[in-house]
């Protein structure tokens, strides 16, 4: 099953996304993936993706819209990467938002954001630690997507891995105890959750696990 209009990867040269264009493209569905560096193309290319070299951390609402005009889905993968507190805000945060907010202007249905498990308000992190920017930004940037007029997904991956998986998670009980998850599997969900409308309004958190993804999805 193909989805009727375009996806649009906003960080599309990392690894989850390259792994999600592979899927969808590979289902017949046509992928924008938005990059900074334009060195990146040919991957991006090789995912059988479109590449669309822009800079979100730099653009405003208008000019975002433009990044997302025609898409029918935006999937947020984008991250500054921890290491700076303030690009981090700027980033995972501010333009995050802006993507929603062009992403309403233009009517785009459907926004997947990749977010954390344990995501939230209440995430826990100590202002101390390193991982506080990000907690606090992806904090702010769900709230904002949770309150817009989006079909809205979040995903709440655990700790991410390279290990080979995307045929099954876990989820509630069934995430493991350390929360490994691959990026196989994530890029799997996102690829499911498009085409799944049960799916919208919800917020995801999984693991590896032993469960078909399109089994786990019908649990909340």
């Amino acid at each position: 099953m193909s989805i009727d209009k375009p996806v649009t990867i906003i960080g599309g040269h990392g690894k989850i996304a390259l792994r999600a264009a592979k899927i969808l493209s590979e289902a017949g569905d046509e992928v924008f993936s938005v990059i900074r560096n334009p060195d990146q193309a040919d991957d991006i290319r090789a995912a059988g993706a479109i590449p669309v070299v822009a800079d979100v951390e730099a653009l405003d609402v208008e000019g975002l819209r433009e990044v997302v005009r025609g898409s029918g889905s935006v999937v947020w993968s984008a991250g500054a990467g921890g290491g700076n507190p303030d690009r981090t805000y700027a980033v995972d945060r501010d333009a995050a938002i802006r993507s929603m907010d062009a992403s309403v202007a233009e009517g785009v249905e459907r926004y997947v954001m990749v977010s954390y498990d344990g995501a939230g308000p209440e995430h826990g992190v100590p202002e101390d630690n390193s991982f506080f920017p990000y907690a606090e930004a992806k904090a702010a940037a769900d709230s904002h997507l949770r309150d817009s007029d989006l079909g809205w997904t979040i995903l709440g991956p655990g700790a991410l891995t390279d290990e080979p998986g995307g045929e099954t998670i876990g989820v509630g009980p069934g995430k493991r105890e350390d929360r490994a998850t691959s990026r196989d599997a994530v890029a799997a969900v996102i690829a499911a959750v498009l085409r799944r409308p049960d799916t919208v309004h919800r917020t995801i958190e999984f693991s590896d696990g032993e469960m078909p993804i399109g089994e786990a999805l019908t649990r909340e």
